[in-house]
């Protein structure tokens, strides 16, 4: 079944660099698309979720998780979500155009 269509986003407000993460040189500055990426490296892919690169006891993972907002008004990162590691994000990326066909299929 084909879910409904979610309408446009609306643009969201400066995000606040979540507790516990250092700046790192260079991750600021200009992004290359309005509204996707955010200073510390996290790129927007809906509301609310995002897919990031970090290091995690010495290990590189891209994580694509849901984000909550606590009554500060700081983003914290929810249980909904995935870390995939190099070769794992390497076999998504080899099966993009099988999974594209799949939903074209639906």
């Amino acid at each position: 079944r084909k879910k409904p269509s979610v309408p446009p986003e609306k643009p969201v407000a400066k995000k606040q660099k979540l507790s516990g993460e250092s700046s790192r040189p260079g991750a600021g500055g200009s992004s290359k698309a309005a509204n996707t990426k955010t200073e510390d490296g996290m790129f927007q892919i809906g509301r609310m979720r995002y897919v990031s690169v970090r290091d995690f006891k010495g290990k590189c993972l891209v994580d694509i998780r849901e984000y909550w907002t606590n009554q500060d008004g700081e983003m914290k990162p929810g249980k909904k979500g995935i870390s995939l590691n190099p070769e794992q994000w390497t076999q998504l990326k080899d099966q993009m155009s099988e999974i594209d066909d799949a939903i074209k299929r639906i």
